[in-house]
């Protein structure tokens, strides 16, 4: 370092005005220029300056901010220092600017200014004389005696005791050490103060002192400070070598930007250290060899690049993620299957099917522990408790629950994520649940699985192949890590209102469970037991304040909503509290009972108690003024009052429905004519009824409008699917579609009470459906009493609850003759010449 004693500088300097950091005579400091006075200087002085004084600048701090450099010259400091600019680098990212390396030379101060613009110049008178010390500092020998001797002989000491509290094998300490004894003592206050933990408040103080003596005061308690600081470190913590090297905050590959050199623990080159603390977060995530090796790659590359690289960032976050992730962290199992099952039971009302199959799997997992998650599919309507199911499961098992809605997700990186060559890439939704929940074994609930999308970006239900395969999970790679994560503990449970938009593919890698509607007692048993007593505790109601009965729940069931789940019965509830919550808010009692006096609180006569408050209890009246006109009416018998109408069963995504089939006639040739809607398959089913019911006129003594035998000569017939928007489609309606051209063609009315369902072929047999437990609870909410199914589908009545089977008779058919004969009353007559039944030779 130079020393300003024998150094004379211009009378004229242009002044550098810096924001950050102290320039001491004797140090070297790194600043940024960006301001327009400070750029005008570099580029017209500093880099068109070919002598060695035009080097030479002014340094004064500012403390005014950079970024609002008006044309007002700012305050100026009062003395500065002179400085050499040793290097220039510019640049133009991210804005213009230029880095500056300036070594200080000697103070200076300024006698006035000859210029404002476009840079600062200003006249200036020299501080540093030569008239003080000349000798180095480790000599002995001083040239004036006095107090100004005892300080410097005093600060000597302190400098060396400085330097045997730290390492000499750091090269920083080293060159230190060879500076105190080389340099003269002069500028010792000067170099020390700038290496040292100082504030700029500090470095002001010190270059405000002109006088040597003054200069020692100020900075020999800075270091009297740094050396108790140490000690105190000392004490505390473990000697090391990354220790004492931390002290010091220089960068091995220079001058920290706009810092000078210092021995500052807080100044510290703090990327050394994070880098050192993710390491040892690497070592101790635990994780499987291959992940350990990609991390520890990953880490010396970080180790070698600098910050400002936009890579830096990139594989810093790589890193973080890498240790947050749940490589060996896991839940213990709750595998009470007593308590699971009372926790189950009260959670949820029926579904019995899904409440055994966790039990089995608890069950299993107490024989083995090394059981690997089953991949489980709920499929119902909307609105029965599927994901409320997921979440309960979880808490049954003491397990973490995190739900990831697929619903119209249509890129695969949302499940994969991006490789991390892309600028803005990040983990898929997999590997983020997992970092979120914190551990290798949580619940995941993938919600609305059949509502995935396909687009240009990929598909998202193939890539979820991997994850939902029990053979192939355990090893599942996201882009963004590239390294396998296993997924085998994980208990993946998907929602799903329909399996039709599911690919096969992926359909076949999950256990499906059907989840069908309620049954009317059901939903009144859920009403009671969950829905109202919700409703009253979201609306600030008591029981006290508003009471249901079991007969008006039975009427909003039935009469305001149709639904296989409970949700638009939850609404109904939240009106009804809204409207009681208006009336409590008004203070209005409902019903008031006779005045009496309570006889441990006597009154004087003539006064009156105040009648007790009472529940308001709706009845079919107050439900008729809160939620207005019934919506749905028994309308069953009253549309089967002419003959051309029967009654058929649907299934729907939101549960089943029953289906009315109307037909017409008219004169005409022949003509078949199709309305409401309706898919291929259900009109190659009306097609197949017409052909039957020609094939067999004779047989069921059928006639077309003018007597003849062929039904449909000179005939139109006209055959009507209600509600015309919705789109119908599926080959049950077969029989439905007989009984009413029967009907129609005999002039007799089909049974009101009766709904079918069953697909039938040319030869008249009827053929197994699904969906049969939704059909019967739809019928069975419709009032039906007679439901005909196929007779391969009477397997299926085991799942229907014990009333439901006792309400309805079921009449199970072979061919179209059983469906025709129980769907009239008296049977459908039917000539003596009757078809032979052949038994099968196969």
């Amino acid at each position: 370092m130079a020393s300003g004693a024998g150094i004379q500088i211009p009378s004229r300097l242009p002044l550098l005005l810096t924001h950050e950091g102290v320039l001491l005579p004797g140090s070297t400091v790194r600043f940024s220029v960006d301001s327009p006075r400070n750029m005008h200087l570099v580029s017209q002085r500093l880099l068109k300056g070919t002598s060695l004084k035009s080097t030479i600048i002014g340094v004064i701090p500012n403390t005014r901010d950079p970024d609002h450099d008006t044309d007002d010259l700012p305050t100026l400091h009062k003395i500065g220092t002179a400085g050499i600019a040793v290097q220039v680098v510019g640049s133009n990212w991210p804005k213009p600017h230029y880095t500056l390396l300036i070594t200080g030379l000697c103070r200076f101060s300024v006698t006035s200014l000859l210029k404002e613009r476009p840079f600062v110049l200003a006249e200036v008178e020299q501080l540093d004389k030569l008239e003080q010390y000349t000798t180095p500092a480790s000599d002995g020998v001083t040239a004036e005696d006095g107090e100004l001797g005892e300080l410097s002989q005093q600060f000597y000491h302190a400098a060396v005791q400085l330097l045997g509290m730290l390492d000499m094998s750091v090269p920083v300490v080293a060159k230190f050490r060879r500076l105190l004894d080389s340099l003269p003592r002069e500028t010792l206050p000067d170099v020390v103060a700038s290496m040292i933990r100082t504030s700029n408040k500090e470095k002001l103080q010190v270059l405000d002192a002109v006088s040597l003596e003054e200069r020692f005061k100020k900075a020999l308690p800075m270091l009297t400070r740094q050396i108790e600081g140490l000690k105190l470190l000392q004490k505390t913590k473990k000697r090391s070598p990354d220790n004492e090297k931390r002290v010091l905050s220089v960068r091995k590959g220079g001058v920290l930007p706009g810092r000078p050199f210092n021995l500052d623990e807080e100044e510290e080159d703090d990327d050394g250290n994070d880098t050192v603390a993710l390491e040892r977060k690497v070592h101790g995530a635990n994780m499987p060899e291959a992940a350990l090796k990609v991390c520890l790659k990953e880490l010396k590359r970080l180790k070698k690049m600098p910050q400002s690289m936009p890579e830096y960032a990139l594989t810093r976050n790589y890193l973080d993620l890498m240790v947050e992730l749940p490589w060996s962290k896991s839940t213990k199992d709750c595998l009470d299957i007593g308590a699971a099952r009372t926790l189950l039971d009260n959670d949820h009302y029926a579904m019995e099917k899904l409440k055994r199959r966790v039990l089995e799997y608890l069950a299993v997992r107490q024989l083995k522990s090394s059981l690997k998650g089953p991949i489980l599919c709920f499929v119902g309507p909307p609105g029965v408790g599927k994901t409320s199911v997921g979440r309960s499961i979880a808490r049954t098992l003491g397990r973490e629950f995190h739900r990831i809605a697929l619903g119209g997700v249509c890129d695969q990186s949302d499940i994969r994520g991006h490789r991390r060559t892309y600028v803005g890439s990040m983990p898929g939704r997999i590997i983020n649940g997992l970092k979120t929940v914190g551990v290798n074994n949580p619940v995941f609930l993938l919600d609305e699985v059949d509502k995935l999308g396909k687009s240009l970006q990929g598909d998202p239900a193939a890539a979820l192949l991997e994850v939902l395969d029990p053979e192939q999970n355990h090893s599942f790679t996201d882009h963004y890590l590239n390294v396998a994560f296993d997924l085998s503990q994980v208990l993946f449970i998907a929602t799903a209102n329909t399996t039709a938009t599911i690919p096969p593919a992926l359909l076949d890698r999950m256990e499906v469970l059907q989840v069908p509607g309620y049954t009317q007692e059901e939903k009144v048993e859920i009403a009671h037991r969950h829905l109202i007593p919700n409703q009253l505790e979201q609306h600030g109601l008591t029981p006290q304040q508003l009471h249901l009965p079991q007969d008006t729940t039975q009427n909003i069931i039935s009469r305001y909503t149709r639904e296989a789940g409970v949700r638009s019965l939850e609404r109904k509830i939240g009106a009804i509290c809204r409207a009681v919550a208006v009336k409590v808010a008004e203070g209005h009692r409902v019903a008031k009972t006779e005045d009496t006096v309570t006889p441990e609180a006597p009154t004087k006569t003539g006064d009156k108690a105040a009648p007790p408050e009472m529940p308001i209890v709706i009845d079919h009246i107050a439900l008729k003024d809160i939620l207005g006109p019934p919506l749905f009416e028994m309308e069953v018998s009253e549309r089967l009052t002419l003959p051309g109408v029967a009654l058929g069963l649907a299934w729907t995504p939101l549960g089943g429905e029953i289906m009315f089939v109307e037909a017409s006639r008219t004169e005409g040739e022949g003509q078949l004519t199709l309305t409401g809607q309706l898919g291929d398959v259900m009109k190659e089913s009306a097609h197949l009824a017409i052909s039957w019911l020609r094939a067999n006129a004779k047989t069921y003594q059928l006639t077309n409008i003018v007597g003849g035998p062929d039904p449909l000569e000179g005939t139109d017939i006209h055959l009507h699917f209600p509600a015309g928007a919705v789109t119908k489609d599926g080959p049950s309606a077969g029989v439905t579609i007989v009984t009413c051209l029967a009907s129609l063609f005999s002039g007799r009315l089909v049974r009101s009470d009766v709904a079918m369902t069953g697909e039938i072929t040319l030869r008249g047999l009827v053929l197994p459906v699904g969906g049969i437990k939704d059909k019967v609870l739809a019928a069975h909410r419709a009032g039906v009493k007679r439901v005909i199914l196929p007779k391969r589908n009477e397997k299926d009545l085991e799942e229907l609850p014990a009333n439901v089977q006792a309400d309805l008779d079921f009449i199970t058919a072979v061919n179209l003759d059983e469906v025709l004969n129980a769907a009239f009353d008296g049977g459908f007559p039917a000539s003596t010449c009757t078809h032979p039944q052949l038994s099968s030779k196969l």
